[in-house]
């Protein structure tokens, strides 16, 4: 029975300065006001709010946001948080998170869902985030404070203890975590989690936990809370000692190498990076959040290094003497498992922001921004000048990639394609400012190879967590952060089944994607790395269970182009180049989401980096190939470069 009874008025100013609303109002209002600014530009820092509502949020912040668009639509104004139903809690994380990467991590979304499934949904999201170094808030609903009720629904009992809840398995996947017992406890927890996700050091998902009572319950507040408040986003600058040793080390460099990660990229220090490289003729490789931080033609860039690395870059890696990481926390696939920069006297300068990720694989650590590490750098080097012939070497090695590049790109018309084909197509019909999105599977590999990046904002893999089902919602979240850039979002019929919901949400909101489905029939990653460890591709294909009892029967006959049509779509199957070419074409020229649906065979692999990714391999086995393969990873565990050496003590 609902109940019928007067309630008081939500605000009620009184002379002292208050203002009487509920926590979750409060929230609202709070979020709103929040701005960031860096080099004198000032942003909202909040786009707006995601949302899934049930018993734990929808009488809460659910309340407060219908509140927020009520009264901007009565006042003619834009809401103070915009509001956008999602599909699944999970991807709402990964829009905002794509959201807040596109826009250099100056302004991301809040992201509210209820207790139980629906918070601990956004799970995989906080984890995605914090990896990847971007700024997310996320509020799930918590069970009541009062206890009054318990055990509520979707409650978690322990017998040890009476105060953990689902919400406590955030913690570890946070960069901040509160939860808000007691109204008066939400100014501290607002202000601590906008510390953390406007420090570029420190930032990653914010979790402030709302129990359900406490959410509803009023307040009187201050009203300077919600006064417009301004973050400065820092540029730490480097030590001046700390320079000097950096350069004397570079200096002594016949062969230097720049890695490039992603947090050149954020802090806008593409234009510094150009100088600096075209100065002294630093080739520079780029990882996976770093590509793009130099045009793919540049005559210093070297494309991708690493385990999807290209060949021109990993071949410079095992020579360097010097490596100067820029922004890079160094994951495996970057290093290739401690197995790319194998020269016995390598030194690392790292340039980072974190002091965590500055002294990964040893060296001299500067801890600073990318853009001013770099520019102190470049003054410092002064005259220095890597050799013609290591320019010639660098330009002669980006050259032959390139001409792999442009191999694995032709195409016969009339014949089926293979992915590194489906890439070259979509590289060569995108503008410049066009953005790729991908994230796991088969193709962040081929793309971190294969993929032209013209712009540093047009290359969007997320592989830091490589998250099955980002790629739609990650698409929504980029094309949200910019309408003036197309974004083509890359993704296997894997990835494609685990979350292809958001394609709903593109059409609620009108937001328009080009969505490349690529139906291969199972993992194609996971196939083809299960066969190079000698597992035969066991459990990676879509398939019937056969006579044996084994799945390894016929295809299953998936219909995955009729699914996306069913979603509100519109979808268009090519079979051939001159069909994926139209396809796209009609695609650009539409205002509204596109699904085209290609197959491709999966047992054709792209370009060989050369490289190798360390994933251990049973050391006793009755299969001839996992015999042969153990083999070849105990050659591999050899160069492996451990990150103290006996020389170093």
């Amino acid at each position: 029975m609902v109940s019928t009874a007067p309630k008081p008025a939500e605000k009620t100013p009184d002379p002292e300065g208050t203002v009487r609303l509920t926590v979750a109002q409060a929230t609202i209002r709070f979020l709103a006001n929040q701005y960031v600014e860096r080099d004198g530009k000032r942003t909202k820092f909040f786009a707006g709010a995601f949302g899934i509502f049930g018993h734990g949020n929808v009488a809460g912040l659910g309340q407060a946001l219908l509140q927020d668009e009520v009264e901007a639509v009565e006042a003619g104004r834009e809401p103070g948080l915009k509001y956008v139903l999602g599909r699944n809690e999970q991807a709402m994380v990964h829009s905002a998170v794509a959201y807040a990467r596109q826009k250099d991590r100056l302004q991301t979304w809040a992201v509210t869902a209820s207790i139980g499934p629906g918070a601990t949904n956004m799970l995989t999201g906080a984890a995605l985030a914090t990896i990847n170094r971007l700024p997310v808030l996320l509020l799930p609903a918590d069970t009541f404070a009062t206890r009054v009720s318990a055990p509520v629904l979707q409650e978690l009992e322990l017998p040890s203890s009476g105060d953990v809840t689902v919400n406590d398995a955030f913690k570890p996947l946070s960069r901040y975590f509160d939860r808000v017992w007691r109204p008066e406890q939400l100014p501290a927890a607002l202000l601590g989690a906008m510390r953390v996700l406007t420090d570029p050091a420190e930032t990653g998902a914010a979790t402030i936990a709302l129990p359900q009572d406490v959410q509803a319950e009023a307040h009187d507040w201050p009203e300077s809370l919600f006064a417009e408040r301004t973050w400065h986003i820092a540029r730490p600058l480097p030590e001046k000692s700390v320079i000097a040793r950096a350069t004397e080390i570079i200096r002594t460099a016949r062969k230097p190498l720049i890695v490039a990660g992603g947090g050149v990229v954020y802090s806008g220090a593409t234009e510094a990076l150009a100088a600096l490289c075209e100065k002294t003729g630093i080739p520079v490789g780029m990882s996976q959040a770093g590509k793009g931080a130099l045009p793919y033609n540049h005559p210093q860039c070297v494309g991708a290094v690493g385990s999807t690395g290209t060949t021109a870059a990993n071949a410079l890696a095992t020579e360097a003497d010097v490596v100067i990481g820029i922004g890079t926390r160094y994951s495996d696939f970057t290093s290739a498992s401690r197995t790319a920069f194998n020269n016995p006297d390598v030194k690392f300068v790292n340039i980072n922001v974190a002091s965590l990720d500055s002294v990964k694989q040893g060296g001299v650590s500067v801890v600073a921004d990318a853009r001013e590490g770099i520019e102190a750098l470049d003054a410092a080097l002064g005259d220095y000048r890597v050799s013609d012939d290591y320019r010639s070497r660098t330009a002669a090695l980006a050259e032959e990639w390139d001409d792999t590049v442009s191999a694995a790109y032709a195409v016969e018309d009339g014949a089926p394609l293979n992915q590194s084909q489906v890439i070259g197509l979509a590289n060569t019909l995108s503008d410049p400012r066009d953005v790729v999105v991908c994230a796991a599977g088969s193709m962040p590999g081929d793309l971190h190879k294969l993929w032209r990046t013209r712009d540093p904002k047009g290359y969007h893999v997320e592989y830091g967590y490589s998250c099955m089902g980002y790629e739609i919602a990650g698409g929504l979240g980029v094309r949200m952060a910019d309408e003036s850039r197309d974004v083509f979002v890359l993704v296997g019929d894997g990835s494609y089944l685990m979350m292809a919901t958001e394609l709903v949400t593109a059409v609620q909101e009108g937001v328009k994607l080009i969505v490349i489905l690529v139906q291969n029939h199972g993992f194609a990653s996971i196939g083809s790395l299960s066969e190079a460890l000698g597992s035969q591709r066991f459990g990676t294909a879509y398939r019937y269970r056969s006579g044996s009892g084994r799945l390894d029967g016929d295809k299953l006959p998936v219909d995955l182009a009729a699914n996306a049509a069913s979603l509100g779509v519109d979808v268009i199957k090519a079979t051939t180049a001159s069909d994926f070419v139209d396809a796209v074409k009609v695609a650009k020229a539409s205002d509204r989401t596109t699904v085209i649906h290609v197959e491709t065979d999966p047992l054709v692999s792209a370009p060989d980096s050369e490289s190798w990714w360390d994933v251990p391999v049973s050391e006793v086995s009755m299969l001839e190939s996992t015999q042969a393969a153990y083999q070849t990873y105990a050659d591999w565990k050899k160069i492996q470069r451990p990150l103290i050496r006996p020389s170093d003590s």
